[in-house]
């Protein structure tokens, strides 16, 4: 389909900002990019804003968003993700993802526009089954610390599915995994900005605990991911978005110690209230009907990484 209009809303955060680089790669669609840059910066889509197909709409989308004319495809990835970011925002975050979340579907409805919901891994919780398929429903503290993110996500998905089966709208739904790369900002709070700034400053590298796993994914192949679910004719069916590559995070900071020269001491500190022990996405169905698997290695993705923290720290 030639000439889209696509919304993406937290199009200048990390996600988004590739997101919008991808979408407007053809040439013929028309992006607009909204975010109220509570997390996100101007200064990640400042390179796309000669490209005449693209807009940048700094709005809140707890607030009805208001678009004329066809809307073809709607991405919404608005929400603070970190948890640093989250446990300070805590009702921000529940709102872009419950009224934002309606308003965003609302809007589908209305324009009869396809839309992704950006989920995340943190609907599965502290999993108690491992590796996580779609199947598993999690295990989520309602009230500690990270509902506030991990909740309102679940409600999301939620909404969405009622409004695919009242309304008809079409729905994709993306359980996006740990995802890394450019644009990610120094005081993010997550682990590889976290080692790598430190590191790069040859700074002491907190690590909490050590043991506790995860499964990084290359920025670049997120973005494939979620454009290929979009595309794709699974609606109304959460996805696996991630790398199955495991690794412990005393690994993963003793890696980037490596890579970087660093002469950083690993500091450790107590494990985070309801921090997940272990964190693998199962991407088995992704593989078969989105014919989708990550690309980039590990070592690759953190030299790309860590070179444009260089710059930037």
């Amino acid at each position: 389909m030639a000439d889209k209009t696509i919304i993406v809303t937290g199009g200048a955060g990390f996600i988004g900002s590739h997101l919008c680089e991808k979408l407007l790669e053809g040439g013929n669609d028309k992006v607009f990019c909204v975010d109220n840059l509570i997390t996100g910066k101007t200064e990640n889509v400042k390179h796309l804003t000669k490209n005449p197909n693209f807009t940048f709409l700094k709005h809140d989308v707890s607030r009805p968003l208001k678009i004329s004319g066809k809307i073809d495809r709607l991405y919404h990835l608005a929400s603070p993700a970190s948890p640093v970011d989250y446990q300070k925002l805590p009702i921000e975050t529940m709102m872009a993802n419950s009224f934002g979340t309606k308003n965003m579907l609302d809007l589908a409805k209305e324009k009869k526009a396809r839309i992704l919901l950006a989920s995340t891994s943190e609907v599965y919780g502290d999993p108690e089954k491992h590796p996580q398929n779609e199947d598993y429903w999690g295990h989520v503290n309602p009230v500690g610390p990270r509902s506030c993110y991990d909740e309102s996500k679940r409600f999301a998905e939620a909404l969405a599915m009622a409004y695919h089966r009242i309304h008809g709208v079409n729905v994709r739904i993306a359980r996006i995994f740990n995802t890394y790369g450019p644009r990610m900002r120094t005081n993010d709070g997550r682990v590889i900005p976290n080692f790598i700034t430190q590191a790069l400053k040859n700074e002491p590298m907190t690590v909490y605990d050590g043991k506790q796993t995860r499964s990084f994914c290359y920025v670049s192949d997120m973005v494939d991911g979620l454009v290929r679910l979009m595309e794709s004719g699974f609606a109304a069916e959460p996805f696996n978005l991630g790398n199955p590559d495991e690794r412990k995070i005393i690994d993963v900071a003793k890696n980037i110690r490596q890579i970087t020269g660093s002469k950083s001491e690993i500091v450790f500190k107590p494990l985070p209230q309801d921090d997940p022990a272990r964190r693998r996405p199962d991407i088995s169905k992704s593989r078969k009907k989105l014919e989708w698997e990550p690309r980039i290695g590990f070592d690759d993705g953190l030299k790309k990484t860590i070179e444009w923290f260089s710059g930037n720290c």
